[in-house]
């Protein structure tokens, strides 16, 4: 009996090992990030207000989470001021300000952007996942359409141009900006969300296919779950 259990754990240990890192290891990651976002985000508001405001010493006890709280209510705020029409003058105002700096101009010109893009009105086409063939013919690659190429760049092309950015594995905020024409990309149904999780687990983690057509039995007349349902 003791050679038996003796032989079973040493054979199964690897497996029972890395079960056990599957399962704690993103729980593990996900606390550890939360914690330290949280624990920065106090840290950040209590230097932030005098000693005679700081919850901690009111109460006698720190609140964890505080931070975020106050930064979403911030943010909440900021939002509901910028959507007024004295709101508007007001960024409008600190805008101008801004470009008139010339190394702040190009950064803060950059991140707004990107956030336009990311979070305005006009982001659907930053939605789209598609395939390409890159880097070159017969080999395909995960790409994110940004938008329609504009001015010169589509003057100058004979075709209709998409902006397409091609992330890297497993690190999806570095990629690579390329234009392609339309014809050649292949518009996916697959979110977005599911294609981030594609590139970051280098392909081992498959969404399933929304639009494939059910399978068939032998006979051809029924789908085969339904027919083993039966």
């Amino acid at each position: 009996m003791k050679i038996s259990m003796y032989n079973f754990l040493t054979h199964n240990f690897k497996k029972y090992f890395a079960t056990g890192l599957l399962v704690l290891g993103p729980i593990g990651l996900t606390v550890l990030v939360v914690q330290n976002v949280v624990g920065w985000l106090d840290s950040v508001l209590y230097q932030a207000l005098p000693v005679s405001l700081q919850l901690e010493k009111l109460i006698g006890m720190k609140v964890p989470g505080l931070g975020i709280a106050t930064g979403l209510v911030f943010v909440l705020l900021v939002g509901v001021l910028a959507a007024n029409v004295l709101g508007r003058f007001f960024v409008n105002f600190f805008e101008k300000a801004i470009l008139k700096i010339p190394l702040v101009k190009s950064i803060y010109t950059l991140f707004k952007e990107v956030a336009d893009t990311t979070f305005g009105r006009n982001r659907k086409g930053f939605r789209k996942v598609v395939l390409i063939e890159y880097p070159r013919k017969g080999l395909w690659a995960l790409g994110f359409v940004t938008g329609v190429a504009e001015g010169e760049i589509q003057r100058l092309t004979k075709e209709k141009v998409i902006n397409v950015f091609l992330p890297t594995t497993p690190n999806p905020t570095s990629g690579f900006y390329i234009l392609v024409p339309e014809k050649d990309s292949i518009q996916l149904s697959m979110s977005v969300d599911d294609a981030f999780r594609l590139i970051i687990s280098g392909g081992m983690s498959v969404p399933p296919d929304k639009t494939a057509p059910p399978v068939l039995d032998c006979s051809g007349d029924l789908p085969l779950d339904d027919a083993v349902g039966r």
